[in-house]
């Protein structure tokens, strides 16, 4: 899977300060709605929030991976963010998180949203990937370990 398609150096955060679930969720909305002009922080943070309610999507090993379709939403958006400290996700392991990727996906991509999470799921359960994330110093750092990564395993 190639993050290049969906992540930007701009939607890369190293070192955010995490929290706690909500306010992260709250956080990143305005992260993305900042950065892409069709969509609004509400939208985001309610989609994801939604999402959220049905059963976390901490995936274990402090990863999580916050995903959303979202209507005003016009081509897939990813975002990557490794926190200073991991906060409480309601990880199905019950470990704290500190890596996340949060996507988000146009309504109508039932199938690319399906797609693009199981390519998510594989290079996040590659512990060589998840701790060069970790070791990344800068936002800058973080976001060419995640492209490196995944154009060398790309599908």
């Amino acid at each position: 899977m190639q993050l290049s398609k969906i992540l930007s150096p701009e939607r890369t955060v190293c070192d955010m300060p995490g929290v706690s679930k909500k306010r992260f969720l709250t956080t990143i909305s305005e992260h993305i709605a900042a950065s892409t002009s069709s969509l609004s922080a509400d939208a985001v943070y309610n989609a994801l929030l939604a999402r959220e309610q049905l059963g976390s999507t901490g995936i274990g090993n402090g990863i999580a991976i916050p995903h959303c379709r979202v209507q005003e939403c016009t081509q897939i958006i990813g975002t990557l963010v490794k926190l200073d400290e991991g906060i409480d996700f309601d990880a199905i392991d019950a470990q704290q998180v500190d890596l996340l990727f949060v996507l988000i996906v146009p309504a109508e991509e039932t199938d690319e949203h399906l797609r693009v999470l199981s390519g998510l799921a594989r290079l996040f359960h590659q512990e060589a990937f998840c701790q060069a994330l970790r070791d990344a110093g800068s936002s800058s750092e973080l976001y060419q370990t995640a492209i490196r990564f995944s154009e060398q395993t790309s599908d």
